[in-house]
């Protein structure tokens, strides 16, 4: 583990079951005795959590594309001001629950802003921090609305919503949650060297002995 700890994210579309696995993660390091942050975008934070709040309201309709990107940005600086950077420099590993992937998926792609711009104002809200690995988890649109529908699908990926519920994020047509996907697997073909990709239609278990297997040989675990 590099002396400053190390910064591990769970990137995927919504329904992928990256909630899932990275609790099954943090339990994982638990029982290794090793130290670690759980955490979460947006929100993490007292203030993030607030932002939370207000972008994935369902009622909040009236929010315009510019004003998601830049409520995101400031959730994820309160975040690495107040949570993420303090337990790296005490040399903990950080799991993250989504970081500035998902706004370059999501806002960028998913919403046809400029990818760059995006990229910018992250920059500026993380004072350029980076993740050392991430694990992509990848499923289809159509996969991704079955599970987050069905009360199965839910309980499997740790959703407790019903359709009803979906989040203003969550009920964006699958059109939209197409760009997002095919973002997210931009964003791997660029960064191939720090994003691992795995094929979350396959069985959950298989999913989580991926991550391991890739995670031991991070951490020099046998």
């Amino acid at each position: 583990m590099n002396k400053r700890g190390l910064f591990i994210t769970f990137e995927g579309p919504d329904g992928s079951g990256k909630s899932t696995q990275i609790r099954r993660i943090a339990e994982f390091l638990k029982n290794h005795n090793l130290p670690f942050l759980l955490t979460r975008e947006p929100g993490g934070t007292t203030v993030g959590d607030q932002i939370r709040a207000m972008v994935l309201n369902p009622e909040n309709r009236m929010i315009v594309d510019q004003t998601e990107i830049l409520l995101y940005a400031a959730s994820r600086s309160q975040h690495v001001q107040e949570k993420i950077r303090p337990a790296l420099e005490k040399g903990w590993i950080v799991l993250c629950d989504r970081f500035t992937d998902a706004s370059i998926a999501y806002q960028g792609y998913g919403l046809g802003q400029d990818v760059a711009m995006v990229q910018m104002i992250n920059r500026f809200a993380t004072d350029g921090l980076e993740p050392d690995q991430t694990f992509l988890i990848d499923v289809s649109p159509e996969t991704g609305r079955k599970r987050m529908e069905s009360r199965e699908g839910a309980a499997e990926v740790g959703i407790t919503q019903n359709a009803a519920e979906l989040d203003r994020i969550e009920a964006r047509a699958l059109a939209y949650h197409q760009r997002v996907r095919e973002g997210f697997l931009a964003l791997y073909h660029e960064n191939k060297q720090r994003i691992t990709l795995i094929d979350g239609e396959k069985d959950r278990e298989e999913v989580y002995s991926t991550i391991i297997k890739a995670l031991r040989g991070s951490l020099n675990l046998k």
